[in-house]
């Protein structure tokens, strides 16, 4: 590597970390937005400032697109950020809740994602056609796979500060980050079918999936296992913290050279290592260092997260037909959320109480987020690629900033009517 590649890679750095920075004092002293909400919207304000700059003669996207083009969005997400997320979230998870919790998360997580698939697949298969885009059935599942994930993040943040009932914390936590790994391991799966539609068996994609899934969760079993037994022999919280960076980093690494799900295999180590490990294996100063440091990690790559996402917009193709097609494909990605769960709690319903406005709450604080943008930034380029970006960016776009400024109320109007019954 040159200098030159040194100094880019430095200036890539440098910029996304200062814009994150500025965006955030912003955003805490003057908006007053859930962080990610205030941060993506203030990109999305200079990706538009940028763009409108540009029509009245002055050009100043050369020098972001000069930065955006070191970084491939998709890459740096699903090979880097990604693992540090899922591991800074699943950390938190309380295990104990979770388990009494295990049978929604576990049918909202693959029955529901592959009910939200199908729907949002067979809706958009519908929309295209009307719309004169028609792309083939096997690419709207493609994209329904790409768009069903939700996003933990800004929901989880409001219910802790919010004293949330435990059980509601761990269904939207549990179902968020199990249903990433599922959908990146169903995307993988469907890809050959929009692809090669004609060759593909759906006995081999059940296998493909089952191993993906599987494998992940004992996979992750396994390394975090191992972590684990690592920690009882120590009692020194940098080499500690170190031994978790060491499980994300290498167990994500080898988790997808096993071709198992990666995404999946990260949640099921940090959930071990954030109860029994917190537990047996930690000091308190080590319980306390440890929280800090992956707090820290998680705040700093969503400020950068969000702010890519925002900036990412100055390179997509700003075709208006794409736009009205992504904007009439957001009350489709709601209906489907809202018929998804809905049909997996009614499943549910004979064995397990299912309180008072579970589904509104759900449908609505499902966010989608970075994850279905770099599954979607994935796709080979072609007019598909082209429809489901911008289809995906207008879904993520309302999602974070108009259901994420009024999930509070939803949130609020949820435990209120809880406590009253």
């Amino acid at each position: 590597m040159c200098l030159g590649d040194v100094m880019s890679l430095f200036a890539l750095i440098a910029c996304l970390f200062t814009l994150a920075a500025v965006f955030s004092y912003i955003n805490f002293r003057y908006l007053g937005l859930p962080n990610s909400v205030g941060l993506m919207l203030l990109a999305f304000a200079l990706s538009f400032s940028l763009i409108v700059l540009l029509h009245l003669g002055v050009d100043l996207t050369t020098w972001a697109n000069l930065i955006l083009s070191k970084i491939e969005f998709s890459e740096a997400l699903m090979q880097g950020m990604l693992s540090f997320l899922l591991f800074a979230s699943a950390l938190q998870v309380n295990l104990e809740e979770l388990w009494h919790e295990k049978w929604m998360v576990l049918l909202l997580s693959t029955i529901g994602m592959l009910f939200s698939t199908v729907i949002i697949g067979a809706l958009a298969f519908l929309l295209l056609r009307f719309s004169g885009l028609a792309l083939s059935f096997g690419y709207c599942l493609l994209f329904g796979s790409l768009i069903s994930p939700t996003d933990p993040i800004a929901v989880l943040s409001l219910l802790r500060k919010m004293g949330a009932p435990s059980s509601l914390i761990a269904r939207v936590g549990g179902e968020s980050l199990f249903n990433d790994g599922m959908g990146i391991a169903l995307f993988a799966c469907l890809l050959p079918l929009a692809l090669h539609g004609q060759n593909f068996s759906l006995l081999y994609f059940l296998k493909e999936f089952l191993f993906h899934t599987l494998g992940g969760v004992a996979f992750g079993f396994v390394a975090g296992w191992i972590t684990y037994l690592l920690l009882k022999t120590v009692d020194d919280y940098e080499v500690e913290i170190l031994l978790t960076l060491g499980l994300v980093s290498g167990g994500y690494l080898l988790a997808s050279l096993l071709s198992v799900s990666a995404p999946i295999a990260v949640v099921v180590a940090g959930i071990l290592i954030g109860n029994r490990g917190r537990m047996f294996a930690m000091s308190e100063k080590t319980r306390l260092h440890l929280d800090i440091f992956w707090d820290v990690t998680d705040q700093i790559l969503n400020a950068i997260l969000f702010v890519l996402i925002g900036l990412e917009l100055l390179r997509l193709p700003l075709t208006v037909r794409y736009y009205l097609v992504g904007t009439a494909m957001i009350p489709l990605a709601l209906i489907s959320r809202w018929l998804s769960v809905g049909a997996t709690l009614t499943l549910l319903g004979p064995y397990q109480e299912i309180e008072r406005g579970t589904v509104t709450l759900l449908t609505w604080g499902g966010l989608r987020g970075g994850i279905s943008i770099a599954m979607a930034l994935s796709l080979p380029p072609s007019l598909a690629r082209d429809v489901f970006v911008a289809s995906t960016y207008a879904i993520v776009t309302f999602s974070i900033i108009i259901q994420g400024t009024t999930v509070k109320k939803f949130i609020s109007h949820y435990v209120q009517f809880q406590q009253l019954s």
